[in-house]
């Protein structure tokens, strides 16, 4: 890849803004992700002649991860080159905690934000929608910039007065019960039924509400 640039002597913060634009033009950030790239500074010591032809820019070997080499090469009479490390960072979304929330407390738009992490951080499922735990309860502590997942809050907490809703054809009961144990939508938990007694194994449907089939 070549640009066409009118000067003929460069500057180092020229061609460090070259290689992050190549490397820009030429790395597609995942569906919903980023990518961040921090080019490398040029070495002080290095001498940067000028060129009467066009700057090329490449990356000489395939590569994998986050480092990478950039090639930037003159090719006039008395050619150049000289290679630029950079480290390339892909970010995706997901929801963290804004402030430390401790065990108990209730997940709300002030102690809970969506932010790009690093992909190389994130463990097991994330979660991305902020409205989807609002009103849910932290199972453990979560600190400050912490991820959120499913196994540290629960939709129903253990303990949580309930809405049972039993279907059976087009038939809806609903009655009250008592969870027994937590867990976010579409989990199976156990619940005591209030007027019976009896212990159910329903699903969480929504916030304090648990669906079974009859």
């Amino acid at each position: 890849m070549s640009y066409n640039c009118a000067a003929v002597e460069y500057d180092r913060d020229f061609i460090q803004s070259l290689v992050k634009k190549y490397l820009q033009e030429q790395i597609s950030p995942p569906a919903n992700g980023k990518i961040a790239i921090k080019v490398a500074t040029i070495d002080p010591r290095v001498t940067i002649k000028p060129c009467q032809t066009p700057l090329q820019v490449n990356i000489p070997e395939k590569y994998s991860g986050r480092n990478v080499n950039v090639k930037i090469s003159c090719s006039d009479s008395t050619p150049w080159k000289l290679f630029l490390p950079a480290k390339i960072m892909t970010t995706l979304p997901v929801l963290i905690a804004s402030k430390n929330i401790t065990k108990g407390s209730v997940l709300t738009t002030d102690n809970t934000k969506v932010a790009f992490i690093d992909s190389k951080k994130i463990r097991g499922e994330r979660l991305t929608d902020q409205s989807t735990v609002l009103g849910a309860k932290a199972e453990r502590r979560i600190g400050k910039g912490r991820a959120i997942s499913k196994r540290s809050i629960c939709i129903v907490c253990k303990g949580d007065i309930v809405t049972i809703t039993a279907k059976a054809d087009n038939l809806h009961i609903k009655t009250q019960g008592v969870a027994i144990s937590s867990g976010n939508i579409n989990d199976q938990i156990r619940v005591k039924n209030s007027s019976s007694g009896k212990v159910i194994n329903p699903k969480v449907k929504a916030m304090n509400q648990v669906i079974i089939n009859l």
